[in-house]
C-alpha cells in the first residue's frame, strides 16, 4: 500500500521490503488553465524537465553525475532517464527516472530529483502555473507504488523545484519529500547548489 507523504517527511524504502533492488521515480504535473487574449498568441506549453543528481558525500563531483534529457544514462548504467516530455499532457507520470539501487556504486550516497521549467524566463513561466504536481516511488520489481508526495504549496515566481531525494542511511534506502521551490533558471543553476 502506498504511503502519502507530507512536505519534509522521510520514509524508509527498504525496511520491511525484501529484495528491493530498483525503483522507478515517476514525476507528473499539469498546466493550470490560462487565459489568453482572443487575438493574442496562444501561450506556449510549459516544458518541465526532470533531472537526477548523483551525489558523493552530499555533493556533485561533476556534470557527468547529472542525468537529464541531454544525458539519459549515467556512466555506471544504474540511473536512467526514460525520456523528455515537452508539455506535461496526459494522465500519469510525465517523466520517469529508473534507479538500480543494488548496482549503484557505493560512493554515491544520495540522488536528488529536481525539475526545472525549460526557458522559463523567455516564456515568462513559473510553477504557479502548474497544478497537480507529484513525485512517486515505485518498486521496480513488483511495479507497486511505495510512496507518493503531492506538492500542495503555492509556487508563484518559482522556476525550478527540488522534489525529493533518495539517500543511503545505515545500509537502508530512504526517501525525503522536499518540495522546495527555487528561482534557478536551468539545470546548471540547480546543479550549482550541490557542488
Amino acid at each position: 500500500m502506498s504511503v502519502n507523504l507530507q512536505k519534509g517527511q522521510k520514509v524508509s524504502l527498504t525496511k520491511g521490503t525484501t529484495g528491493l533492488s530498483s525503483v522507478l521515480v515517476g514525476l507528473g504535473w499539469d498546466e493550470a488553465p490560462r487565459k489568453h487574449k482572443f487575438f493574442g498568441p496562444k501561450p506556449e506549453p510549459i516544458d518541465c524537465d526532470a533531472s537526477a543528481f548523483l551525489l558523493k558525500n552530499g555533493h556533485l563531483s561533476g556534470k557527468e553525475d547529472v542525468v537529464y534529457f541531454g544525458n539519459l544514462t549515467h556512466s555506471s548504467g544504474t540511473v536512467k532517464h526514460m525520456g523528455d516530455n515537452l508539455t506535461g499532457a496526459g494522465a500519469g507520470d510525465d517523466e520517469q527516472i529508473v534507479v538500480d539501487l543494488a548496482r549503484l556504486p557505493s560512493q554515491y550516497d544520495k540522488i536528488v530529483i529536481v525539475v526545472n521549467i525549460y526557458a522559463a524566463a523567455r516564456r515568462n513561466q513559473h510553477f504557479g502555473m502548474i497544478q497537480n504536481a507529484f513525485i512517486r516511488i515505485v518498486d521496480g520489481n513488483t511495479n507497486t507504488e511505495m510512496c507518493r508526495y503531492n506538492l500542495t504549496d503555492n509556487y508563484p515566481g518559482m522556476t525550478a523545484m527540488v522534489f525529493g531525494e533518495i539517500y543511503r542511511y545505515n545500509n537502508e534506502w530512504k526517501f525525503n519529500a522536499i518540495g522546495q521551490g527555487t528561482t534557478d533558471m536551468s539545470i546548471a543553476d540547480l546543479a550549482n547548489r550541490y557542488y
